[in-house]
């Protein structure tokens, strides 16, 4: 009975630690969000500094390895679709593939990979370490809320930048397609990328903009939520009996 019980307790615990984790990490949005825009009211301003400097980490300082990951997939895309479509006559649906292929799914989802685990990583390992050493709750007792000075800007940083970043990843790729595809399609350059813009629609670039703000929110929140989260271990490992 109880090696039948063991794995529905396990089950039921990873289910609720899941729903926690969840719970925790809405609870840091909505804390977050209320000092952006109503913690001037109670002393607790986000300060632009701040907000600026996680914007230059987050956006400014990717740049390079943004434009040369988009680049490498844009130049990957041109050479399938190329491959693929030219065995079926095709080779002129090329321009509007890898434009919509691009703007829709692989310009959002390449940068918030790149971001997650450049900055992501990076703001749960700096909040995990604050924690770990109880600078958390220095900043407490001294009147300044966890919250609004480690989350709220990185949460606005990231809500701005990453859009930014998926929108200069997208013409890096196009960028990148173009310079294989417009050779293989007897045009310049120049033609491929006009081409591009008069086939595209308003609706391509904001579905992979809406797609890069979800990820947006889901990076920050991972991040923080498992910075935060990491004060506990401490506690737990002072708490088990010596010499066991």
């Amino acid at each position: 009975m109880n090696a039948l019980a063991r794995p529905l307790t396990d089950i039921g615990r990873a289910t609720l630690g899941a729903f926690a984790g969840v719970g925790y990490a809405a609870m840091l949005l909505l804390e977050a969000l209320y000092y952006v825009f109503t913690g001037w009211r109670v002393g607790q301003p986000v300060r632009l500094a701040a907000v600026a400097r996680q914007m230059r980490e987050i956006g400014a300082d990717a740049l390079p390895i943004v434009a040369l990951l988009g680049f490498t997939v844009g130049l990957m895309l041109g050479i399938q679709f190329i491959a693929s479509l030219s065995e079926f006559g095709a080779q002129s649906q090329v321009v509007v593939a890898v434009a919509k292929s691009v703007t829709r799914e692989f310009g959002a989802l390449i940068t918030a990979i790149l971001v997650a685990g450049r900055s992501g990583s990076a703001l749960a390992a700096r909040i995990g370490s604050m924690s770990v050493s109880q600078e958390v709750d220095a900043l407490a007792v001294i009147g300044i809320e966890p919250v609004r000075y480690l989350v709220a800007p990185a949460l606005v940083a990231m809500l701005v930048m990453l859009p930014v970043l998926t929108i200069f990843a997208n013409a890096v790729a196009i960028f990148g397609a173009a310079l294989y595809s417009a050779p293989a399609l007897n045009v310049t350059p120049t033609a491929y990328l006009l081409q591009t813009m008069s086939l595209l629609s308003t609706g391509d670039i904001w579905q992979g903009l809406s797609k890069s703000v979800v990820f947006a929110l889901l990076i920050t929140l991972i991040g923080v939520s498992t910075g935060f989260w990491s004060r506990v271990v401490p506690r737990v490992s002072a708490a088990r009996p010596r010499g066991r």
